[in-house]
């Protein structure tokens, strides 16, 4: 006797207009946040050779990328400055005369009214020795101290334009000082997206490369443990509690369980970083033949946000955009 199965759920797979019409996940190109590196003294675009299809713009050519950012209906734009000169304080990041803060003025000129202007606010671009705080005299990153330089930076960030500052140094209380700091100095209606839980992750490896960075050593001392899971829900609880606006989950694809935890709790919006070692991982593969690159961004992406995300950074934003429209 052939048994004949009563429920049948392959029907809605039938074809490529039955699966759009059930699916239950869909990334719109508002959602998506475009990662964009400017650095000083560039006269013209520098490719990125670790991020394939990924340059350092220019002051000029930052404007060209947001206004294709805008016309592709991307959501965002986040902006990473790479200074020509670094010291042990990183004093660029809060002079107003700054690579960041002069790339944020040109980019909320150029498409302000039309993306949501954001700037990462950590001080690993501009410090001497590469990492995202400033050094006692052990050679440790003093939490307490820089958190005064964080304040600094947020203040000038909002006064460059900057609609909202990703606070991405993992320190302690960073999201209470920031906030703290920017409505005494009459910015209040300035957002805070925290860097919640954002993992020592071997996946950043390209964005060395794209900030130049100078760190000797690693981040284990202020970035979680990839093998701690309830971690990543308690710090996005406390960045909650401190007035965090937006939390975020990094990297995106290797924390999707985290991504989950978090999304099912928090009551603001919950974000996913796909950082630059799981993009150039997909080029990597999809350059020697072994993956459909289109699919394989399509995919990760509608898993990031099948996972929890309400918004995704990723350096796939304009072109996955033009996809989905």
């Amino acid at each position: 006797m052939t048994l004949v199965p009563s429920i049948r759920p392959r029907r809605l797979r039938r074809t490529p207009a039955l699966r759009r019409l059930v699916a239950e996940t869909r990334v719109h190109p508002a959602e998506l946040i475009l990662p964009v590196f400017v650095r000083e003294g560039l006269s013209e675009p520098q490719p990125i050779s670790a991020m394939p299809g990924v340059q350092q713009h220019s002051l000029d050519s930052v404007r060209a990328v947001a206004e294709a950012a805008a016309s592709a209906g991307v959501g965002g734009i986040m902006l990473f400055g790479v200074p020509a000169e670094r010291d042990a304080r990183g004093s660029a990041a809060d002079d107003p005369a700054g690579i960041l803060n002069l790339a944020t003025r040109a980019v909320v000129e150029e498409a302000g009214d039309a993306l949501v202007v954001q700037t990462d606010l950590c001080l690993d671009e501009f410090t001497s020795h590469g990492h995202c705080g400033v050094l006692d005299a052990s050679g440790e990153v003093d939490n307490d101290a820089t958190l005064e330089r964080y304040t600094a930076m947020a203040i000038a960030q909002a006064e460059a334009g900057s609609a909202l500052l990703g606070l991405s140094g993992m320190m302690d209380g960073q999201v209470a000082a920031v906030r703290e700091a920017l409505d005494l100095a009459g910015h209040e209606q300035t957002a805070l997206l925290a860097y919640s839980a954002k993992y020592a992750s071997a996946f950043y490896g390209p964005f060395r490369e794209a900030v130049d960075s100078q760190l000797t050593g690693n981040r284990k001392g202020y970035q979680q443990d990839p093998a701690n899971r309830r971690e990543g829900l308690r710090e996005a609880e406390l960045d909650i509690a401190e007035g965090a606006d937006i939390v975020m989950v990094k990297p995106a694809m290797t924390s999707l369980d985290v991504l989950a935890d978090v999304a099912a709790v928090s009551p603001v919006p919950v974000w996913a970083y796909q950082v630059s070692g799981e993009a150039a991982m997909i080029e990597a593969a999809a350059a020697n033949g072994w993956i459909d690159r289109e699919a394989a961004i399509a995919e990760s992406l509608t898993c990031i946000k099948r996972a929890g995300a309400d918004a995704i950074l990723s350096y796939f934003a304009i072109e996955a955009a033009g996809w989905q429209r």
